[in-house]
């Protein structure tokens, strides 16, 4: 389905992506971010229900692999190879359907940063995160300048970008980055059955929730209200609603079909 370096595996209708280069800690290399974008694009168009994103080995993902990049071409070149970066972060917030990051060691750069881009982060105990890209001369990407505000507010984004000191996972679980802390051996299993537990999800009403919850920031009470009152008028028509309320009175699971 797509280069070598995101195998992608299903299970039912959880689908888990992982970022395979062990070696490097599992940096992406310049010439595979178009790769990774072509696999979050490829889950969005599937049938799969969630995504799972974890690394290979004993790590998440370091980031860009730096010493990939462009070293002649001056600024244009530069800035043409990061087209393909910002292409992956923005396949990644389009996906409407729910994502999960599993985080084991490092997540560092752009992989921090793909993981916030994450619905969920579950962060194994020996998890450590960074924006370690002052410590490189370089900004914040993939996104994270946006990112990393909403999920733990400006002043504590402005501290772990303008220093790119090391988060441990309880850190990062008490600034609100990581939704639970687990055992290292208990990090895919819980990942794996958070997935399906999702999955079982209307997928319908899970679109329009990740996407007004998305929008939240930038939107007034009033016009969430009216975001809220037009979502839910349309998923009342909907036949998944009609068996959500069928199967309450049989006293039956759902059988949701997303429509």
């Amino acid at each position: 389905m797509t280069d070598s370096m995101f195998p992608v595996s299903d299970d039912g209708a959880v689908r888990t992506l992982t970022i395979d280069n062990p070696t490097r800690r599992n940096a992406i290399p310049a010439d595979q971010w178009a790769a990774l974008a072509e696999a979050l694009e490829s889950f969005e168009n599937s049938d799969a229900r969630v995504l799972v994103v974890t690394g290979s080995g004993e790590d998440f993902c370091s980031g860009l692999d730096v010493g990939s990049s462009p070293s002649e071409g001056g600024v244009a070149a530069s800035y043409r190879s990061m087209a393909d970066v910002s292409n992956a972060a923005r396949a990644l917030h389009a996906t409407s359907k729910p994502t999960i990051a599993a985080v084991d060691g490092v997540a560092a750069g752009a992989g921090m940063n793909l993981a916030l881009g994450c619905d969920i982060l579950l962060a194994s105990d020996r998890a450590r995160f960074t924006e370690v890209f002052v410590r490189r001369g370089l900004t914040v990407d993939f996104g994270g300048t946006w990112l990393l505000p909403r999920r733990i507010g400006l002043a504590r984004a402005k501290e772990l970008a303008l220093s790119g000191r090391i988060l441990s996972a309880q850190e990062a679980f008490e600034y609100g980055i990581a939704s639970r802390v687990l055992p290292h051996e208990e990090l895919h299993g819980e990942a794996a059955a958070l997935g399906a537990d999702l999955a079982v999800g209307a997928p319908l009403a899970q679109r329009f929730i990740k996407a007004g919850l998305d929008r939240s920031f930038e939107m007034s009470f009033e016009e969430a209200l009216a975001y809220e009152a037009q979502a839910q008028a349309i998923l009342l028509t909907s036949a998944d609603a009609a068996d959500g309320l069928i199967s309450f009175r049989e006293k039956r699971p759902p059988e949701f079909k997303g429509r």
